[in-house]
């Protein structure tokens, strides 16, 4: 019962918002609401929401602030030289753009954290991409899939949990299946290419909206005398992020002080700049603690470690030497249903064992699993607050995003998981 709710869940949450029946914000907290009344849990409810937005808490105060401290830094014009930067690589065509997009989200994801790749490059390439016409849908696409890919290295989080789930060396786990992973890379910027010469396509003959220089140029905002202490800020609160000097939260409420007293003085001005990204910070904030609310509620109930179960229960005892492939198959589709630890620490070694009883490799499962599991799939899964500070950074719909990027996150995925059988990694 429990199990068949959870699946019900999810599955409304998905319609209503690829649907766009309503607002993600509304289905993340009714939807759960309902499903856990029917579950017979009304009276834990209270508790259950309040355990998930503790959770999410730390998420959505680093949201608010790294919205704001992003937003006074690019009212400054901090990212100017950045821009200035990768246009000269790309100039004015939009399929250098787009590979430019990507190959910088996979030097930023280098520190395995979804979160900050979004937060440096989203806010550098949205610009480009207005003034190039460009749709911003490409930009979070490609973002996403850069990031996810990336995050299959060994300190990212899928790669740590599988390893620790099935008591074996990250090494042991990643090392072999590293040319499949660089054949995802180059799957992502292939992708690039292709939707860069589409935009080209699109956008033929249409007329730039404005060069870099004049976009920045016109805002009296701009405080280019700041340009190397916001820098210097930006390399500090990133670091401070990265060595885990400090929990992002508390980086990013330092940062924002710092950069709003350094480049506007004046308590008005203070003011309207504040006034200026609140309602982005709201929005989007609100729509992290309404994600709490929603994992809460299907982890409290339950319905989270039911549908785990009856994974295990319900398996074909037949398909049990194909575990490993079938595994890859449903790993990207699984990040949609499955939070990481649910998945890794619930579902893997469960799976793991079973293959190991009919005679295949559990270890091969593993491999398998981080192949799209919370990879290439976190970016767009609705149990990940990352996925909404994507969008959010972006200003595109979570329904629009998920509609263009699924089916080429699935694309990598399978291409990760068939060199990996073509080498005899995963066997068949």
């Amino acid at each position: 019962m429990l199990a068949l709710l959870g699946i019900l869940t999810i599955s409304l949450l998905l319609y209503v918002v690829i649907t766009k029946k309503t607002s993600p914000v509304i289905a993340l907290i009714l939807i759960p609401i309902l499903t856990g009344i029917l579950a017979g849990k009304t009276p834990e409810l209270p508790k259950m929401i309040g355990d998930g937005l503790l959770s999410i808490a730390p998420t959505g105060v680093m949201f608010v602030f790294a919205i704001l401290f992003f937003g006074i830094l690019l009212d400054a014009g901090a990212f100017k030289p950045i821009i200035s930067g990768l246009l000269k690589i790309a100039g004015n065509d939009p399929t250098k753009i787009a590979l430019a997009t990507a190959l910088l989200a996979m030097l930023v994801h280098l520190d395995g954290s979804g979160a900050v790749t979004f937060l440096v490059v989203v806010p550098a390439m949205v610009p480009i991409y207005d003034r190039m016409g460009m749709k911003r849908t490409t930009l979070a696409c490609l973002t996403a899939l850069s990031a996810g890919t990336m995050n299959i290295l060994p300190w990212g989080g899928p790669t740590i949990r599988a390893a620790s789930a099935l008591n074996v060396s990250v090494t042991e786990l990643f090392n072999p299946i590293l040319l499949p992973f660089l054949a995802g890379l180059l799957a992502v910027l292939t992708i690039a290419f292709w939707m860069g010469k589409k935009e080209k396509q699109r956008l033929a003959g249409t007329p730039i909206l404005k060069t870099a220089e004049e976009y920045m140029e016109e805002n009296p905002l701009h405080r280019p005398r700041m340009f190397w202490p916001n820098i210097l800020l930006i390399l500090i609160a990133i670091s401070a992020i990265i060595l885990s000097w400090a929990p992002p939260y508390v980086v990013f409420m330092v940062a924002f002080a710092l950069a709003l007293a350094m480049n506007f003085p004046s308590v008005d001005e203070q003011k309207k700049r504040v006034d200026a990204h609140a309602k982005e910070a709201l929005l989007m904030a609100s729509i992290l603690f309404a994600a709490g609310c929603f994992t809460g509620i299907l982890k409290g109930s339950g319905m989270m470690e039911a549908m785990a179960a009856t994974v295990r229960d319900y398996l074909p005892a037949q398909l049990g030497q194909q575990l490993p492939l079938l595994t890859g198959l449903v790993a990207m589709p699984a990040s949609l249903l499955f939070d990481p630890d649910s998945f890794y620490f619930g579902i893997l070694p469960l799976l793991s064992s079973t293959a190991e009883h009919f005679g295949a490799s559990g270890l091969e499962v593993g491999q398998a699993a981080i192949m799209g599991q919370m990879t290439t799939g976190f970016p767009i899964s609705p149990l990940t607050g990352s996925t909404f500070l994507l969008v959010g950074l972006a200003g595109v719909d979570l329904g629009d995003h998920q509609k263009k990027t699924i089916p080429l996150a699935l694309l990598v995925t399978l291409v990760i998981l068939s060199v990996s059988i073509l080498m005899g990694i995963i066997t068949v």
